[in-house]
């Protein structure tokens, strides 16, 4: 980059549905920490994201704390990137409410997250769970990011991002938001389930085995890691008709950066158990300092609340002039300043 140019910025964010789990770390918190240098980065926490169905709010809050401790924990500097809590900054929801009234009811039940998600919850689907890739768009629009990394199974929601952005420019001024890029990172993007090698690992989970969080001590670790179901045969190869091999050496070569070629050749006359006790290794020394430092900010929350006030006013001083050049080029009267 030439000295003065702009850095291109990117915003993103993780749902504190539940603890942070190892997939989340490879898949994006990884990422974004390599992000950091070369991007203006925006990092929250989308809490008003986790209430599109029913929740226990003296778990959120925990889960709110524990995932902004661990964004630190795992490489986040508040110093260089802005990391705020997404209900700290009120212009997320005003920003929703224009997208909404440019938006179409048809183009929201094409999600196809709506569609599985909608499909769990019976007749009585909350609103919110229709609507919530609107606030999605607002929390893109809002700091004009140039950039969002996204899985494969957000790209919807960037498209649909881009559809509203596109509309609103041609209705009420071609500069009134920045068009966003997906960017999805290409390597180590999608961990799958110890337990389902064919699905991606969640979260939400009911087994306890399939998923590995970065609260777990190292004893559960090696557990869960050595009970990781594998495929028929005996031989260590990358194969998509050995999905649990394969999950495996993906995770070795996220976290230590060998290539594929290298790991196979290093367990050619090995069995699987050689393979699974040493990605359990590798994953121990991943998480253990996450785990150590996020004991260690949630002990001090008042620094923490400091970080995340500092990160919410910065984020709000970007955000207000985006949305009060959206309010004048609607027509609304504008706030008087006393």
């Amino acid at each position: 980059m030439s000295p003065g140019a702009r850095k291109k910025s990117i915003l993103s964010g993780m749902t504190p549905s539940h603890h942070g789990t190892l997939g989340n770390y490879i898949g994006a918190l990884k990422n974004w920490v390599k992000l950091q240098s070369d991007y203006d980065c925006l990092f929250m926490v989308a809490d008003q994201h986790a209430i599109t169905a029913r929740h226990n709010p003296k778990e959120l809050r925990e889960r709110t704390y524990l995932m902004a401790a661990g964004y630190i924990a795992g490489g986040i500097d508040p110093a260089s990137s802005t990391l705020f809590i997404q209900s700290h900054v009120s212009e997320h929801s005003e920003l929703a409410w224009v997208l909404a009234c440019n938006a179409y009811m048809g183009e929201l039940g094409r999600m196809t997250q709506y569609k599985d998600k909608s499909a769990k919850e019976g007749a009585n689907i909350p609103v919110g769970l229709f609507s919530y890739p609107l606030l999605m768009a607002s929390d893109i629009l809002l700091y004009q990011a140039d950039l969002v990394p996204v899985g494969e199974d957000q790209k919807q929601h960037i498209e649909l991002t881009r559809d509203i952005a596109l509309r609103i420019n041609n209705l009420y001024g071609k500069d009134t938001f920045v068009v966003p890029e997906p960017f999805i990172p290409p390597v180590g993007a999608r961990i799958m389930s110890l337990q389902d090698a064919r699905a991606k690992m969640s979260k939400s989970d009911p087994d306890p085995n399939a998923t590995v969080f970065l609260t777990d001590s190292d004893d559960a670790i090696l557990k869960k890691i050595k009970r990781a179901v594998t495929d028929s045969g005996s031989e260590i190869t990358l194969s998509d008709d050995k999905p649990g091999v394969k999950n495996l050496l993906t995770i070795q070569s996220a976290l230590t950066g060998k290539s594929f070629p290298e790991l196979v050749a290093s367990y050619v006359g090995k069995q699987y158990g050689h393979l699974k006790v040493e990605t359990a290794e590798i994953v121990v020394q991943t998480v253990k300092p996450i785990r150590e430092r996020v004991t260690q900010l949630l002990s001090d929350r008042g620094e923490l609340d400091r970080l995340l006030a500092k990160g919410a006013d910065h984020a709000r001083t970007r955000a207000r002039p985006t949305l009060e050049k959206v309010y004048d080029r609607l027509g609304f009267v504008p706030r008087a300043r006393i």
